[in-house]
C-alpha cells in the first residue's frame, strides 16, 4: 500500500474492508472551486426547495438502514442489533431541523420607524468543512451537514478514516437527491492535507467533532483567518445518583448509558457519584447490568457488546484500568488481560479517586468508576472537578433540587433521570475542554449563517 492510499480495517476479524484514495492538494483545489459554483446555485434556490431536495436524501440514507447499519458494524464495530438505528436517529435530526428552518433562518425585523425599511437577514456563510468522528458517524456528521445544506451552504465532507464509507452514502444519497454539482463532496485527506483544506481562504466554517487534541490543531490551522469553528471534543461526563431516587432504575440506565457502544460516546457515562445511603444496591445492580452483556463477534444479532474501534484505544483503556487497580481502586468484575485485541471486557470500579486518571481523563471504554457521596455539595464538586463540560445527569424524584444542582455545574447539558441521549430541539453544546459552538436546535443555525443588516430610507411619496 502506497502513503497516498489506506485501508479501513475491521476490528472485528482485521480484515481489510475498505481501501481508499487520499485526495491530492489539487483534488483539494478542485473541489473548493466546484463548491463555490456550486453554492451560488444553491443558494439562490428557496429555503423550501432546499428543504425538498434534501429530505429526499435523508429518506434514501433512511431506507437504507439496514445495509447501511452492516457497514457501520464491519467498519468500527457495533453490533449489528443496534447500527441500523443510527439512520433511525440521522432522520429524527434531520426532520427537526427541517421542522425548525423557517422560523430560525426567518429575517428578524425590528420595531416599525416611519419612512425606513429595516431588517436582519440571515445569509449563508459559503463553504462549510465538516470533520466528522468514526463512533458515530452518521450522527454526528448530520448534525452540521444538513442545517448548513438547509441554510444555503456548500459542505466538504473528511470522514474518519475508520469509517469512510459513510462519506460514499452521503454522496449517493445526496446524488439521488439531485444536488447541484460541487453542494456536498467527500474527501479522504490526511491531516496534512486536512490542515490545507480548513486552511484555504475558501473555506467558511469547520466543523469538528474529535480530540482536544484535534481541536487544538484545527484552531492552528484556521488561526491566519478570521473564521468560525465548532468544536465538540470529548468529555468525562458524570452522573449523580441522588438518596430520593428509585436506585435500581436509575444503575440499569447509567450502566447503558456507561457501556453502550463499547463506551465509545462523547457524552458516555464515566464517573458516577452515588448517595452513601444507596451505593451498595447501586454497585451491585450495574455490576449485574454488566455481567448481562455478551461481548463478540458484532454481526451476530445475539451480541450487546462489540469490539472498540482499535487494539490500540483499547488497550489505552487497560492501561487506566490497570493503573487504577495499582493505586487502590477495586475491581468487581474479572480484569481484562487480552492485550492488543479490540475485544475489551466491561469493567466496575469502585474505592476510586480523582487523583486516578479513571476519574479525571477521558476514557472512552467500557469502563465506570462509581464513588460515594454525603450528599448534594460532594457531588456537585466532583462533578465539576474536570477539565470537560459536556453533560451531566441528575437523578432524583425532586425536579427542584435537580434544577438548582443543574446551575452550579459546568456543562453544556444537564440531564434529570436519563444520560447518554441528544435531544435534536436542545443545543448540542460544550464547555471547558469539551470544546465550542452549538449545534442543532435553532440555535445551531446561528453558527452556520452570518447576519445581514438592510437599512433603507424610503422615498417620500407625492
Amino acid at each position: 500500500m502506497s502513503k497516498s492510499t489506506f485501508e479501513c480495517i475491521s476490528p472485528i476479524d482485521d480484515t481489510v474492508v475498505y481501501t481508499g484514495q487520499y485526495s491530492a492538494t489539487t483534488d483539494v483545489d478542485k473541489a473548493l472551486s466546484l463548491a463555490l459554483d456550486g453554492q451560488k446555485q444553491w443558494r439562490a434556490l428557496s429555503l423550501s426547495e432546499r428543504i425538498a431536495t434534501l429530505k429526499i436524501a435523508v429518506e434514501y440514507l433512511h431506507d437504507n438502514r439496514e445495509p447501511l447499519g452492516l457497514e457501520i458494524t464491519q467498519q468500527m464495530g457495533r453490533p449489528i442489533r443496534y447500527t441500523a438505528g443510527e439512520l433511525a436517529g440521522l432522520k429524527e435530526r434531520a426532520d427537526m431541523m427541517f421542522e425548525l428552518a423557517p422560523e430560525a433562518l426567518k429575517d428578524h425585523v425590528p420595531p416599525l420607524k416611519d419612512g425606513f425599511e429595516r431588517r436582519i437577514s440571515r445569509e449563508p456563510l459559503g463553504i462549510v468543512a465538516v470533520l466528522a468522528p468514526w463512533n458515530y458517524p452518521y450522527l454526528t456528521s448530520v448534525n452540521a451537514i444538513i442545517p448548513a445544506l438547509i441554510a444555503g451552504n456548500a459542505v466538504i465532507l473528511k470522514p474518519a478514516s475508520q469509517t469512510p464509507m459513510t462519506a460514499l452514502r452521503y454522496s449517493e444519497a445526496f446524488e439521488k437527491a439531485g444536488l447541484p454539482e460541487g453542494v456536498f463532496q467527500h474527501l479522504f485527506l490526511t491531516h496534512d492535507t486536512t490542515a490545507t483544506l480548513i486552511g484555504d481562504p475558501r473555506v467558511d466554517y469547520v466543523a469538528f467533532t474529535g480530540s482536544v487534541g484535534g481541536g487544538h490543531a484545527v484552531s492552528k490551522a484556521i488561526a491566519h483567518k478570521f473564521i468560525g469553528a465548532g468544536l465538540e471534543l470529548g468529555g468525562k461526563d458524570p452522573a449523580y445518583v441522588r438518596a430520593d431516587t428509585d436506585t435500581v432504575e436509575a444503575a440499569v440506565s447509567l450502566a447503558d448509558g456507561a457501556f453502550f457502544n463499547s463506551g465509545q460516546s462523547c457524552c458516555g457515562i464515566e464517573r458516577i457519584y452515588v448517595d452513601e445511603s444507596q451505593f451498595d444496591i447501586f454497585v451491585d445492580t450495574v455490576i449485574t447490568e454488566a455481567k448481562v452483556l455478551t461481548l463478540g463477534n458484532p454481526t451476530d444479532t445475539d451480541i450487546s457488546m462489540g469490539p472498540m474501534a482499535t487494539a490500540r484505544g483499547a488497550d489505552g483503556v487497560r492501561t487506566q484500568i490497570k493503573t487504577a487497580i495499582n493505586a487502590g481502586a477495586t475491581a468487581h468484575l474479572p480484569v481484562d488481560e487480552n492485550w492488543g485485541s479490540p475485544y475489551l471486557k466491561p469493567q466496575v470500579l469502585t474505592n476510586v479517586s480523582h487523583d486516578m486518571a479513571i476519574m479525571h481523563d477521558e476514557t472512552f471504554g467500557p469502563v465506570v468508576g462509581i464513588m460515594a457521596v454525603s450528599g448534594d455539595d460532594e457531588a456537585i464538586t466532583l462533578m465539576n472537578d474536570s477539565e470537560f463540560g459536556l453533560t451531566a445527569s441528575i437523578w432524583t424524584q425532586d425536579t427542584d433540587a435537580a434544577r438548582t444542582i443543574g446551575q452550579q455545574l459546568e456543562t453544556g447539558t444537564v440531564f434529570m433521570n436519563r444520560c447518554d441521549y441528544l435531544d435534536p430541539a436542545l443545543a448540542w453544546t460544550g464547555v471547558k475542554n469539551s470544546g465550542r459552538g452549538a449545534t442543532l436546535s435553532s440555535l445551531g443555525f446561528e453558527h452556520l449563517t452570518r447576519p445581514k443588516s438592510y437599512h433603507f430610507k424610503l422615498p417620500v411619496s407625492g
